[in-house]
């Protein structure tokens, strides 16, 4: 008999997992279901900007053969100077891998890296494409809390709590995925300085660090610490509406010493797939000169701005949620008074909701959030389509209260 091997029993993804597929079932039967399980803007209207277009149409005969296993040379370029302008210090072409998604690239750095047995600090609540990477490499996810009382910043305090012998890296998600958090620098430094006492090698996904409000500011984590071994993640599935191009990039920063190894595992992996998709390669130039086609969605007036304010106007005045504005990204993450409104499971909740609403929200626990009181709710409906929604769930919750 063919079973599943053992290290997937404990792989998941909620963001498609039941609760979607429910509402996939209601859809095939006629209803009308709005999926804010995942960050996909390209399926609310979000259309691809004229700069990647042109880029495309013009270089597509570049395209045909396989590209140098990192990348294409103009598209590493622009991604060397991006960081380079960010602060990231000793950056080198050979640093800088492409790949077919930020989910293809943690896979090989987590497989160049990590030992069975080994542990990787993360995040809580955490994208779950980390965590179950982790768990692929029969390795430990071990998670440390992040404080919604303070804006939902690391507590580095937990994180010292749970260091042990066999603690071999520590995880940021800055921008954070699913709370929005934007972490200043302060913040940073005192993670890293726990890598430093400890010999961490460190993990910063930055893919949502061009989507910022109200003139907030993105610090890398790389370049706080030229003397740390930094794995920087980013890409443009968010920042420039092309999730389905699959765009995603990796550098690597610090001491030369300390990532020679690391450079050599990745880059026998890098040769084992021979390259990353080589037409998303062709916009990478001309989307890092473009900022304007991403600035445009944020500031006021802007799809993403008008509808986080449509969002949060209407949970603002729901009896029994709180909810931390997002800085970041597309994402909120609000609290639900558990007592109140009769909560024990939260994916029996969101399944509830789905039914009584036809709105698919992705409940904490499928975050590795471990009280069932959580919702994320993706933001990318207009902004009128997003309000009628919040103002369903507000009718649905309260009605629920006991």
């Amino acid at each position: 008999m063919t079973t599943r091997a053992m290290r997937m029993r404990d792989v998941r993804s909620d963001i498609r997992g039941p609760l979607f597929e429910e509402a996939l079932r209601m859809q095939a039967e006629g209803q009308d279901v709005l999926k804010l399980n995942t960050g996909n803007p390209g399926t609310f209207g979000f259309g691809l900007p004229d700069s990647l277009r042109q880029a495309l149409l013009s270089g597509m005969d570049r395209a045909v053969p396989y590209s140098d296993l990192r990348g294409m040379a103009d598209a590493r370029q622009a991604i060397l100077s991006y960081h380079q302008q960010k602060g990231i210090q000793g950056l080198a072409m050979n640093d800088i891998y492409l790949g077919n998604g930020v989910s293809e690239l943690a896979h090989m750095a987590l497989t160049a890296l990590l030992n069975p047995g080994d542990e990787m600090l993360l995040p809580a609540p955490c994208y779950t494409l980390w965590s179950n990477t982790v768990r692929l490499m029969d390795a430990k996810p071990v998670f440390y809390r992040c404080d919604e009382s303070v804006g939902w910043y690391p507590d580095a305090e937990d994180i010292r709590r749970k260091l042990t012998p066999r603690t071999r890296a520590l995880l940021i998600i800055n921008p954070n995925n699913p709370t929005g958090a934007l972490y200043p620098a302060p913040v940073l430094e005192e993670l890293l300085d726990i890598a430093r006492q400890h010999g961490l090698l460190v993990f910063s996904d930055e893919i949502y660090d061009r989507l910022l409000f109200d003139g907030a500011t993105h610090t890398s984590t790389a370049s706080l610490a030229p003397d740390l071994p930094v794995i920087t993640m980013n890409g443009l599935s968010k920042s420039h509406n092309v999730c389905g191009f699959r765009c995603g990039w990796m550098v690597v920063s610090g001491p030369r010493k300390q990532t020679k190894e690391i450079l050599t595992g990745l880059t026998q992996l890098a040769a084992m797939r021979l390259c990353a998709n080589t037409l998303m390669q062709l916009v990478v130039p001309a989307a890092l000169q473009d900022n304007e086609s991403t600035q445009a969605m944020v500031r006021p007036g802007g799809r993403l701005y008008e509808q986080r304010s449509a969002t949060l106007e209407v949970l603002g005045r729901t009896q029994g949620v709180s909810v931390v504005p997002n800085a970041a990204a597309f994402y909120l993450f609000p609290k639900l008074d558990t007592q109140l409104f009769g909560i024990t499971d939260d994916r029996a909740f969101a399944m509830d909701l789905l039914h009584a609403t036809n709105v698919l929200v992705i409940p904490g626990s499928g975050f590795e959030l471990d009280t069932p009181d959580h919702l994320r709710i993706v933001m990318l409906p207009e902004a009128a389509q997003l309000r009628r929604a919040m103002e369903r769930i507000k009718q649905y919750l309260d009605g629920r209260r006991l």
